[in-house]
């Protein structure tokens, strides 16, 4: 499909895309959740938005995973299963949990998402299925190996947790948002997003190649703006919001 000599290319324009959207996003809150908002175009259901984004990433990366053969690799293997794990929960499951009857996102920012997802699972199951290094074998390659298992699925039991406190808040107060209280939220505004992030450090870690790399730049570049967007909007509308929180580095940011 791609040549081992034009897909690093690929990856690094891809980079380099995601590193000048970001100063766009820090101006521009991207309009769902609770930024949502009609002036974005035709409307689509939380729950069918977050399905039809999130499953690409699923299917895709799987599709050249699985048919690639390459299980000898035991790095292959994990890094697999440890993206499938996390891409069917928030394909498949996620939209389940959520308690957002009613809402809705723009249809625009679903088709964006799922673009990314495409191209983000092309890049990181291609490079996998057909030009992962065997490293894992090596002192260095199995340090990596472990370490990122224990970041990702550190990252991952964060980012539940957090999704958890949120959804139960969700579902006592139907009528609006409340401050949520518990684990990281003692420090930050959006702990679950730090989670995902060191999720996609850990992957990163695990994988260590321009793929996953990219990945986790543009893991940073969605979540910092929109945890700096959460942040400012639960100062704006709670008057007695913990002035210690960060927004979702802490201590920090």
């Amino acid at each position: 499909m791609i040549t081992e000599n034009l897909f690093p290319i690929f990856v690094v324009a891809w980079i380099g895309f995601a590193l000048l959207l970001f100063p766009v996003l820090l101006k521009i809150p991207a309009p769902y959740g609770r930024h949502s908002s009609k002036n974005w175009g035709p409307m689509i259901s939380n729950r069918l938005g977050w399905f039809l984004m999130e499953l690409p990433a699923l299917l895709l990366f799987s599709l050249f995973v699985l048919s690639s053969g390459n299980f000898e690799n035991s790095a292959v293997v994990a890094a697999s299963v440890l993206w499938i794990v996390h891409y069917f929960h928030r394909a498949i499951l996620f939209p389940l949990r959520i308690h957002t009857r009613g809402k809705k996102m723009p249809v625009v920012i679903m088709i964006l998402a799922l673009v990314f997802n495409l191209i983000n699972g092309f890049i990181n199951g291609y490079w996998l299925g057909h030009f992962f290094p065997d490293f894992s074998r090596t002192v260095l390659g199995a340090y990596r190996l472990y370490a990122g298992i224990f970041l990702f699925l550190l990252g991952f039991i964060t980012n539940q947790y957090h999704d958890r406190i949120l959804i139960r808040l969700r579902k006592e107060n139907k009528n609006g948002y409340s401050i949520p209280f518990g684990g990281m939220f003692r420090y930050v505004s959006c702990p679950n997003f730090l989670g995902e992030i060191i999720e996609w450090g850990g992957y990163t870690v695990l994988t260590w190649g321009p793929p996953s790399l990219s990945f986790f730049i543009w893991t940073l570049v969605n979540l910092i703006p929109r945890a700096l967007d959460h942040h400012k909007w639960y100062k704006k509308n709670f008057a007695d919001y913990p002035s210690e929180r960060k927004a979702i580095f802490p201590f920090l940011v």
